[in-house]
This record gives structure tokens, C-alpha cells and sequence, in this order.
């Protein structure tokens, strides 16, 4: 089963909604085929590379147009942590939003 967190949920609303601004239709399509490419997690979890700034094989990363889809594996679950640009830094940005819990 995969479940976005509601960080995660959060950060694909903030991009369909910025990319909206300009096509609604490409913020659909972007959108929809983010959350496809998620679902496809459910059979191949480890399908996605470890996040290199991190080096926990169950913390991994699919790479969707210009966004890194973070999520984690579990035994009975995949739980998709955030959906950040590439160009973000992501130590200074997801990681410290996780250690402070935002």
C-alpha cells in the first residue's frame, strides 16, 4: 500500500498549483503522473534509487520531470515523505523540516 504523508500531499498541491498558473492542463497531467508513477510502488518498492544524502537503503527516490518523489519502504507499506524540486537543497530543506517537525 502506498500513503502519502501530509507533508507530501501538501507539496503536490504547491505544484499543481504553481505550474496552474500558467496550464491548468500540464498541472493535471504533471500531477496525475506523479501520483501513477507512486502507485506503481506497490510492486516494485526498491524500484527507486537511496537518497544519497541520507544512505538508508529503505529511504529511496523516484525521479518524476524536474522532482524527487522521497519515500520510504516498510515491510507492509510505502509511505511517500515529500516531492521536492531537484534544484532545492535538500539537506538545508527537507531535513531540517524533519528534524524539527514541520
Amino acid at each position: 500500500m502506498v500513503k502519502w504523508s501530509k507533508p507530501a500531499k501538501l507539496d503536490l498541491k504547491q505544484i499543481h498549483d504553481y505550474i496552474a498558473r500558467d496550464s491548468k492542463f500540464y498541472a493535471q497531467k504533471v500531477s496525475l503522473e506523479i501520483v501513477e508513477k507512486s502507485e506503481k510502488l506497490n510492486s516494485f518498492p526498491e524500484v527507486g534509487r537511496v537518497v544519497p544524502e541520507i544512505e538508508d537503503p529503505n529511504i529511496r527516490e523516484l525521479l518524476i520531470y524536474s522532482y524527487r518523489l522521497i519515500y520510504e519502504v516498510f515491510p507492509n507499506k510505502v509511505e511517500i515523505l515529500a516531492l521536492i524540486h531537484s534544484k532545492r537543497n535538500f539537506i538545508r530543506d527537507f531535513l531540517n523540516e524533519q528534524r524539527h517537525g514541520e
